[in-house]
């Protein structure tokens, strides 16, 4: 079975995500795709996972976890979405490192799933945004356990998918930004569903309506009923220019507040997180979904 975990991560789109897949769940479900509701599946695995920090799984755990979330049906492809699979975002950055435990995690999931081909799926964001939030909701605050020897600068996510690749290289990992993810929403729940790239999904285009204006949403759509064959890229690139001209005002933009931070070290990071990205799809294992 392929099990696809959507790990999120925190503060990018997971839960629409989510909905999004489960607007298609009868879809998928003719395909031999399940995508269980989240209730019957993220305490289980989240306690299971941390009784594995004192003892290994019981043989049978595998079993029991599958017909929590199955009910005993048999699928090809289960796909389950939580921003917790590397834990909370209480501890999300420590050390200066993004998801220290996210190694260990997966590690255990491969134990406990061992029968089967597990996939990784993340949205990556940028740091200069992420980390301020992060720090709102850090267990520990203090310079050295939350930064390390580390300036905001050197925190980088290739750091976090090496070291899930170097723990669990058999399990390949598919990343996107998550500042491109109107581009690429559709490209996104097709390949975690295992669809063809040109499918119809529905839900498609649900997270450009949130940032395009309703009248940007009618021209769009009417233009694509009249060029119903566009290719992937092409589709992209005309949601680029819609985009470019009925993007809602402010949609887009963010507001930082972190401490001792100015306008130019945002911009440093920015610049460091785009070539780091790079890094990232130049990892062996890792597909990149950029627009």
């Amino acid at each position: 079975m392929d099990l696809i975990l959507h790990t999120g991560v925190h503060y990018t789109e997971e839960e629409r995500l989510l909905k999004s897949l489960l607007r298609n769940a009868s879809t998928l479900q003719q395909r031999g795709v399940a995508v269980p509701g989240p209730s019957t599946y993220r305490a289980l695995i989240r306690d299971t996972l941390n009784a594995m920090h004192k003892t290994p799984a019981a043989p049978q755990a595998r079993e029991v976890l599958m017909d929590a979330f199955l009910d005993d049906a048999k699928y090809q492809r289960v796909v389950l979405s939580d921003a917790n699979f590397f834990r909370t975002q209480g501890t999300a950055l420590m050390g200066g490192v993004l998801y220290p435990h996210a190694s260990v995690r997966m590690m255990r999931m491969a134990q406990l799933f061992s029968e089967d081909r597990i996939e990784i799926f993340m949205g990556l964001r940028n740091p200069a945004t992420l980390i301020p939030i992060l720090y709102g909701q850090a267990q520990k605050r203090d310079p050295l356990a939350f930064w390390g020897r580390k300036q905001p600068i050197d925190v980088k996510w290739s750091e976090t998918i090496a070291m899930i690749r170097e723990a669990t290289p058999e399990i390949p990992i598919t990343v996107w930004c998550n500042e491109d993810t109107p581009l690429v929403w559709g490209d996104v729940l097709r390949a975690m569903g295992g669809l063809d790239p040109d499918e119809k999904i529905a839900g498609g285009f649900d997270l450009l309506a949130t940032i395009m204006s309703k009248e940007g949403m009618q021209r769009f759509r009417a233009y694509l009923e009249k060029h119903p064959n566009l290719s992937q890229l092409q589709r992209r690139k005309v949601i680029a220019a819609f985009l470019d001209k009925f993007a809602l005002d402010g949609a887009i933009e963010e507001e930082l507040d972190m401490p001792g931070w100015d306008d130019a070290l945002v911009d440093q990071m920015t610049d460091a997180y785009d070539a780091d990205m790079e890094v990232v799809a130049n990892i062996p294992g890792v597909r990149f979904i950029m627009p």
